[in-house]
């Protein structure tokens, strides 16, 4: 079987009166036949918008102190971590705010939200960089129970979970 390539050159663009290109290209596309859709953006414009970009600033507001504060009280709360000397040789991973501005599905403000964050940038290559363990739902799960849910016309209800944790004790010490 023998296969003939057009190998005639490509067809030069030209240029319309304005000096912009021309596309002879056969295809229709949808520019070509005349369809557009138009760009949306989205702004929420309301004081809550202004998110510090440092603690030093989210500490002068009342608002953004009383998420870290909540942040804070949920740590304690949970036992996240106690305080202990750190081994000889040993370093610490440090850790930073996040700070975001949660909003309802309509597009309102709901509330500020502060969360301490391990700075995991500093793990050391070779000792503890490949372990990450990030446990997630998988898609294919998700679509198993909410199929078995609406098969049993079970009624459905969304949870934001403020602050969630997964304790484990780590017994590795990382010199």
């Amino acid at each position: 079987m023998f296969t003939h390539f057009n190998t005639s050159p490509l067809p030069v663009q030209s240029l319309s009166p304005n000096n912009e290109p021309v596309n002879h290209h056969p295809m229709t596309t949808r520019s070509k036949a005349g369809i557009f859709k138009p760009k949306t953006f989205h702004t929420v414009v309301s004081h809550h918008s202004a998110v510090p970009t440092s603690v030093q600033e989210a500490l002068s507001s009342p608002s953004w102190l009383q998420a870290m504060h909540d942040e804070y009280m949920a740590l304690l709360r949970n036992h996240t971590w106690s305080l202990t000397s750190l081994p000889a040789g040993a370093k610490t991973v440090g850790c930073k705010w996040i700070f975001k501005n949660k909003f309802h599905a309509d597009g309102s403000f709901q509330r500020h939200k502060a969360r301490i964050v391990a700075k995991g940038f500093h793990q050391t290559t070779g000792c503890d960089y490949n372990e990450t363990y990030n446990p997630v739902v998988k898609p294919s799960t998700i679509r198993l129970v909410l199929s078995h849910v609406v098969t049993a016309t079970c009624p459905i209800h969304q949870v934001d979970v403020n602050n969630a944790f997964l304790n484990g004790d780590l017994k590795e010490t990382f010199i």
